[in-house]
């Protein structure tokens, strides 16, 4: 299940604020105007959509939207939870046996799981489920990362159209030395320019790069422990050894809170006796 993950919007707001209040601090409400610049707005952004539009094709290109979605969006990975199932689906198939695993794999949401449960029932040996689920974990691993280079290409065409546009406003304002009207507008240009490319790259895009990134190395983590689970469930691994194994993954924050739940059990168990 997939929900906003605040603090992408929140860190990008923040950043703008931070920069605003520098701004209106030393220069107040009228002088922050001067810190908008159409030129340098169509330098920068205009020039990093014509790089992005030559750098991909427009398959990659119409990807972008998803690929931006993502970055505001975060996965529930909960472990705990994970582990409980893989000890429920251990226990049911060593009293029944794997077939009758076969229908609780269907009801099964996350496809992953269910794929490996579903090799797990047909009686695949393991080496192969652990090459078919790798081999998926490699693909996800690959599409993840085509996914976020549109953003890592911006972070890096970004700051280089703020010097293009710099290189812009030094010309335009040598050209007019015997002009002095002309010396600030040319020089915010060559300013603002690198102002504008620097900030998108290092508030916006690249810091969005390495947070998918980052999930995509919590959803390898999370699917290298599915495939241990399935294993264990199809090899017929004794729940409380595939218990051990499995709570290996866990922090030390999660061992303790199932530490306090198994507790709570056996209170609830010995209370009922």
């Amino acid at each position: 299940m997939k929900k906003r993950d605040m603090l992408t919007p929140i860190g990008i707001t923040l950043g703008f604020i931070m920069i605003m209040l520098a701004i209106l601090t030393n220069s107040g409400v009228d002088g922050a105007s001067s810190f908008l610049d159409l030129s340098s707005i169509f330098i920068v952004i205009g020039g990093l959509i014509a790089s992005l539009l030559i750098n991909f094709k427009m398959s990659q290109i119409k990807l972008t939207g998803r690929v931006l979605k993502e970055a505001f969006r975060q996965k529930d990975l909960e472990l705990l939870k994970l582990i409980q199932l893989f000890i429920n689906l251990s226990e049911r198939a060593r009293r029944e046996g794997l077939l009758a695993l076969e229908n609780e794999a269907d009801e099964i949401d996350d496809p992953f799981i269910k794929k490996g449960m579903l090799l797990a029932v047909d009686g695949i040996e393991p080496e192969v489920i652990q090459e078919i689920m790798d081999a998926e974990i490699t693909s996800m691993e690959e599409r993840h990362a085509q996914g976020r280079l549109i953003l890592e290409k911006s972070g890096e065409y970004a700051p280089a159209w703020g010097m293009i546009g710099t290189l812009v406003g030094l010309v335009l304002m040598l050209n007019k030395l015997e002009d002095p009207a002309t010396l600030g507008p040319s020089m915010a240009v060559a300013l603002l320019t690198t102002l504008y490319g620097t900030v998108l790259a290092n508030l916006v895009f690249i810091p969005m790069a390495n947070k998918l990134e980052n999930k995509t190395e919590e959803e390898i983590f999370m699917r290298q422990i599915i495939i241990e689970g399935v294993i264990g469930v199809q090899s017929g691994q004794n729940p409380r050894i595939l218990e051990e194994k499995l709570s290996a993954f866990l922090s030390d924050d999660e061992k303790h809170i199932e530490e306090t739940i198994e507790k709570e059990h056996l209170e609830g168990d010995v209370n009922e006796a």
